[in-house]
């Protein structure tokens, strides 16, 4: 080493260390591993969700069944898989509930989803594909749940913003990396894609369960069958809680609407580019590269703005671009107008989940986020089923009637009115201050003594 090198390292480690510490500030133990961890997650899942939903599913049941059929079916097993999912959340609330932990519940469900998506490359039967699809998409679905209310224990309250932020930019990564890959290794829609996405999700998901710590529930227990009919009584406490917390039921019809279109674009993206634009699948892929560089770019900009002027106003700001993105996109049928329409959906999509979650922390009473995250969950499940079902029986309908390309129009403006209803419901959610959540939530979030933090160790799906 020279002399003219220890500057340097002395400024890398220097630089280094900032980061870490200011990493550190955003987490109850101080600790800078701690967020990047749970960040990273969000890495792995979006390599899943781009790779298999958005990009390769779509035009992997196209290639077999046909434009009309594929797109149907494939968001028929979508939706199916989600429904079913929403159905037994109560049970893996009350399962949540009795034992604890949160991380194992994760763990199971995101195996689920690296097995179910790696067993579609191992076949071409179209039936037997949509079948694995719906088991892995089932298994990313549950494991949200989980991953999306560990936020209390990952970020201080004031932090929560940032960290959110952090973890959606973050996501979007995965999603340069693995379309990257995609399109170096020419895979397209194949058995090579299902096999990297599986393999990449598993491997950068290891981090959370390795760093990430859950307060211990002091009065864990085994779970049993007969606690499943007890669930669904507490599924209807639960929501006579949420009436009593001045518009948390309202902020979830409104979610319903407004991620109904949100969940059903990540899923018709790359069919919609290669079937109503024209490009080629490779095409479509460097197309979804490009929106996804936006995406990142803004969902550390939406981070910084939800603890500017706070979720509720981000989020309607965030709503009035993915109306602007859908008007353009669906107006006239071409590159141009769908890398700009495109541009503006991207540049929402991270600022959607990063105000709304924070949004409804805000909204929950500390004592309640595990229960109230169930709703929350309910509520982008059942969007998750009706908007894939509505958008695909409108465009498999018009197609047969010989629209052509004017069915995947009217597919996109049927986006805009649900929407629009969103911000209707939305506009009328009181926004709590953001120190609702007292000093006692935030000793307890801090750590130990583990008898504190019991009220946070409540099941964080459907009750």
């Amino acid at each position: 080493m020279t002399a003219t090198d220890l500057p340097v390292q002395v400024d890398r480690g220097a630089i280094g260390g900032r980061i870490g510490r200011a990493l550190g500030s955003l987490t109850p133990t101080g600790r800078a591993s701690i967020p990047l961890s749970w960040a990273f997650y969000d890495f792995a899942n979006t390599i899943y969700s781009y790779a298999v939903v958005s990009y390769a599913i779509g035009l992997w049941a196209v290639d077999r069944l046909g434009p009309s059929d594929g797109q149907f079916w494939v968001l028929f097993a979508g939706a199916a898989s989600v429904l079913l999912n929403a159905v037994v959340s109560p049970v893996l609330g009350a399962m949540s509930d009795r034992t604890g932990g949160r991380t194992r519940y994760l763990l199971f469900f995101t195996a689920t989803t690296v097995v179910g998506s790696a067993l579609i490359g191992l076949t071409d039967i179209a039936a037997l594909g949509l079948v694995f699809f719906a088991i892995a998409n089932f298994g990313y679905q549950a494991a949200l749940i989980y991953y999306d209310a560990t936020l209390p224990v990952v970020a201080r309250p004031e932090a929560r913003g940032r960290v959110s932020g952090m973890g959606v930019a973050i996501g979007y990564l995965g999603t340069i990396v693995i379309a990257l890959l995609i399109l170096v290794l020419d895979s397209k829609a194949s058995s090579m894609t299902f096999f990297l996405a599986a393999g990449l999700f598993a491997l950068f998901s290891v981090p959370l369960f390795l760093v990430v710590r859950e307060p211990p529930k002091a009065d864990a227990q085994p779970f049993r069958l007969r606690d499943v009919a007890g669930s669904w009584q507490q599924l209807r406490r639960t929501l006579d809680d949420a009436r009593k917390v001045p518009g948390l039921l309202r902020f979830l019809v409104g979610r319903f609407f407004y991620t109904d279109p949100v969940n059903t674009v990540i899923v018709v993206m790359s069919v919609f580019a290669v079937q109503a634009i024209g490009v080629s699948q490779s095409q479509a892929n460097i197309v979804l590269l490009i929106l996804t560089v936006v995406a990142v770019a803004a969902s550390f900009g939406w981070g910084q703005l939800v603890e500017r002027i706070g979720p509720k106003r981000t989020l309607l700001i965030v709503l009035g671009t993915w109306c602007v993105g859908l008007v353009i996109a669906g107006s006239v049928l071409s590159l141009p107008t769908f890398l700009l329409g495109g541009a503006f959906l991207g540049a929402g999509l991270g600022g959607v989940w990063t105000s709304d979650r924070v949004f409804m922390l805000r909204l929950s009473p500390p004592d309640q986020v595990g229960e109230f995250f169930g709703l929350y969950g309910i509520a982008g499940k059942f969007s998750a089923v009706t908007g894939p079902l509505l958008y695909g029986s409108i465009v498999s309908t018009l197609l047969n009637a010989g629209w052509g390309s004017g069915a995947y129009q009217v597919g996109i403006f049927s986006f805009l009115i649900l929407l629009l209803i969103g911000v209707f419901f939305l506009r009328g959610v009181p926004e709590p201050p953001a120190d609702q959540w007292s000093a006692q939530a935030e000793a307890e979030l801090a750590g130990p003594p583990p008898e504190r933090l019991a009220p946070m160790s409540a099941p964080i799906e459907p009750r």
